[in-house]
């Protein structure tokens, strides 16, 4: 009988699980494909290529320092669904950018999506997380990530489709009725999370088990935060890239979205390489914390893309694509496992809340550097980005060293 129940809560967990799947790949479509524009729209409304990084390093800034506050007022009202749910909602403004006739209001809406995001991704990780706790987390964790990877692929590619395969420049009118499209996967995205809190809101699937906790957060943190600021200062923005595109004409308007959707499927492969390197690492060299070795890659990913992505050649344009894709992929994995392996788990909510600030903070401000940067031509943007990089690998070895003298946590 116990075996029988314990059966049907995995069965249930993994169904909340391929839900909430389903619910981030519709979301992903929805603000992918998006993202993969928005530099263009921007421009096709007459904002400036420095109005077009600031609008991109505000909306990731207050996407990731907002979650400082909507992971803790969920935790203490314990109403996760309601903020999933609020989240999601707020991504009704991406396919609203169709009604932005001033780039003004199109910031605004494009701001707002990052705000939903803001929302919903503490809450809805605390539901995932005690779900995963029955199928197991890597694995749980890994079906929706690739899932919600399915969904950033397809988001671009259907802009492109939309755009249709000419290399005509598009219209406001053509970016307009991309977005409106926007609606249809928007749609789906609600019915399955519906779905998932009318099926699930009140399934219990992790309890919470009292014991001892440990209070002091090491020290080697504030040099992986140190560390983490200054590789994400130097990252460019698709945004500015998508920008650059199509003002030189090096790029069709139709080729922009498909280089982004190729970024996100390399992204997605490149995740899965490096999350098992980091694993590999540590059991190889049997230390919990030995993983951290490959933070170097970051910055020399990060340094990278504008020697390749700011050329004239279209095959060298795509492999810094390509790179760029990469160096979000890592961003995305090994990023978040360090604090994994560093933070005590009573210090880890705070942690993650303090790293993420950290980097919309970083984001915010290299954005906007570099899209003023941008208008000083490529030599003063590669200088800026070689320079943030080399520190942050300075500061990697601060990393390397404190990591030594600092336990695994569990």
């Amino acid at each position: 009988m116990k075996k029988a129940t314990l059966k049907m809560s995995k069965s249930k967990a993994l169904r909340l699980i391929l839900l909430f799947g389903l619910v981030s790949l519709f979301g992903d479509i929805v603000y992918e494909a998006a993202r993969s524009i928005n530099g263009q729209y921007l421009q096709a409304l007459g904002a400036s290529v420095a109005i077009v990084g600031l609008v991109a390093g505000v909306g990731e800034f207050v996407g990731y320092s907002l979650r400082l506050l909507t992971g803790y007022f969920s935790d203490r009202t314990k109403a996760y669904w309601f903020f999933t749910i609020l989240g999601y909602c707020l991504l009704a403004s991406v396919p609203a950018l169709a009604l932005a006739g001033i780039w003004q209001l199109a910031a605004f809406f494009i701001i707002a999506e990052r705000i939903g995001k803001a929302f919903r991704n503490p809450a809805r990780d605390t539901l995932m997380s005690q779900a995963t706790k029955r199928v197991g987390t890597g694995w749980g964790f890994a079906v929706h990530e690739f899932l919600d990877q399915l969904g950033a692929l397809a988001g671009p590619l259907l802009i492109a489709v939309s755009f249709g395969l000419g290399a005509e420049s598009k219209t406001l009118l053509d970016y307009q009725q991309a977005y409106s499209l926007l609606w249809i996967p928007f749609i789906f995205l609600t019915f399955f999370l519906l779905a998932a809190y009318f099926l699930y809101r009140n399934q219990k699937f992790e309890k919470r088990v009292k014991g001892k906790v440990e209070s002091k957060i090491p020290a080697v943190f504030w040099s992986y935060l140190l560390f983490t600021f200054l590789t994400t200062l130097g990252f460019i923005n698709f945004a500015i890239l998508g920008y650059h595109f199509k003002a030189t004409g090096i790029l069709a308007d139709a080729q922009i979205p498909l280089f982004y959707a190729a970024a996100m499927l390399f992204d997605a492969f490149f995740a899965l390489l490096i999350g098992r390197m980091y694993d590999m690492l540590k059991t190889k060299m049997k230390s919990g914390n030995a993983g951290l070795l490959l933070l170097i890659v970051i910055p020399v990913l990060t340094f990278a893309v504008p020697l390749l992505a700011f050329v004239q050649n279209v095959a060298l344009i795509l492999v810094g694509i390509l790179v760029w894709g990469a160096a979000l992929g890592a961003h995305e994995t090994i990023m978040r496992a360090v604090i994994a392996d560093i933070i005590p788990v009573s210090k880890r909510g705070s942690a993650y809340g303090v790293f993420t600030a950290a980097y919309g903070f970083a984001t915010l401000l290299g954005s906007t550097l570099l899209g003023f940067l941008y208008q000083y031509g490529f030599p003063v943007l590669s200088v800026f980005v070689a320079v943030t990089q080399l520190l942050a690998i300075v500061v990697f070895t601060l990393v390397q060293t404190g990591s030594k003298t600092t336990k695994r946590c569990r």
